[in-house]
C-alpha cells in the first residue's frame, strides 16, 4: 500500500477527538472508461494513529502509521511479521507524490468554491461543495450527523508535505461542515480526463482498541533491510 493510498484513505478521516473507523471504495477512470472494479479500503483513524487494510488481502494485512512515535509498520499476516518502515523515507516520498500531484492539478490558478445541490449519500443527506483549483475539480459531499469532520486528516496532510503544495485546496477542505461520504476528482492531463470516485460505508464512530495500533503479541518485528530477501 503505498503513501499515496493513504493519503487517498484519509480525506475522509473524522475530527479529532472522535475516532473513526470506515470502509471506502475508490474507483478511477480514465476519458470515460473505469481501469477496474475499484479498490476498497479499511480504514481506523485515531488521531495520530492509523491504520489501513487493503479489501482485497488477507485479513491483517495492514499499514500502521505512529506519527505519535514516529514509527510505521507493514503487518504480514501470513509470516507474523511486521516490518518496521522508515517514516522519514516515507514523509519524503509523500512529499514528491504530494508535489507532483499539485503539478497535475495546475495549482496557483487561484480556488474557486461552489455549493451543489444536496444529494442521498449512504441513507445520509449530504450537501455539497466543488472545490475548482486549475485543471482540477473536486466535489464533496458531506454529512453533520456522523459525529466527525473533515478537518483532521489535514494533519496527516501537513506531516505529508502536501500543505506546501496544495495550502488553498487544504483549506477549503477544512471549512467544509461534515464527514465526507462521496468524493469525485476530475483533473485534466494533456487534454485527458482522469476522475477518481471514493464513497464512504459503515462508519463507525468511537474509540478504537490501541491493540490495531501495534504489532500484534508474538509477532516478529524486522527492518525492511531484513525483509526485502523475502519480499
Amino acid at each position: 500500500m503505498t503513501l499515496a493510498a493513504v493519503l487517498s484513505s484519509l480525506l475522509a478521516a473524522g475530527g479529532a477527538p472522535a475516532s473513526v473507523y470506515f470502509e471506502q471504495t475508490t474507483v478511477a477512470s480514465v476519458a470515460g472508461k473505469a481501469a477496474g472494479p475499484g479498490v476498497t479500503a479499511r480504514v481506523w483513524y485515531a488521531g495520530a494513529r492509523m491504520r489501513l487494510e487493503p479489501g482485497n488481502a488477507p485479513a491483517g494485512t495492514a499499514l500502521v502509521l505512529r506519527l505519535d512515535e514516529g514509527r510505521a509498520w507493514r503487518l504480514d499476516p501470513a509470516r507474523k511479521v511486521a516490518i518496521a518502515l522508515d517514516l522519514t523515507r516515507l514523509r519524503d516520498q509523500s512529499q514528491m507524490d504530494a508535489s507532483m500531484a499539485g503539478q497535475l492539478m495546475g495549482v496557483g490558478g487561484g480556488l474557486r468554491t461552489d455549493k451543489l445541490p444536496a444529494r442521498v449519500v449512504g441513507g445520509y443527506t449530504c450537501s455539497g461543495h466543488r472545490l475548482t483549483l486549475g485543471s482540477s475539480v473536486l466535489d464533496v459531499y458531506v454529512t453533520p450527523r456522523i459525529g466527525a469532520s473533515v478537518s483532521a486528516f489535514t494533519d496527516f496532510l501537513e506531516w505529508s508535505g502536501a500543505a506546501e503544495s496544495m495550502a488553498e485546496l487544504i483549506d477549503a477542505l477544512r471549512k467544509l461542515p461534515g464527514f465526507p461520504l462521496e468524493m469525485r476528482s476530475r483533473v485534466d492531463v494533456l487534454g485527458e480526463v482522469h476522475e477518481t470516485v471514493a464513497t464512504v460505508a459503515n462508519v463507525k464512530v468511537g474509540p478504537l482498541p490501541d491493540s490495531l495500533f501495534a504489532p500484534p503479541p508474538g509477532w516478529t518485528v524486522v527492518s525492511e533491510s531484513q525483509a526485502a530477501p523475502d519480499e
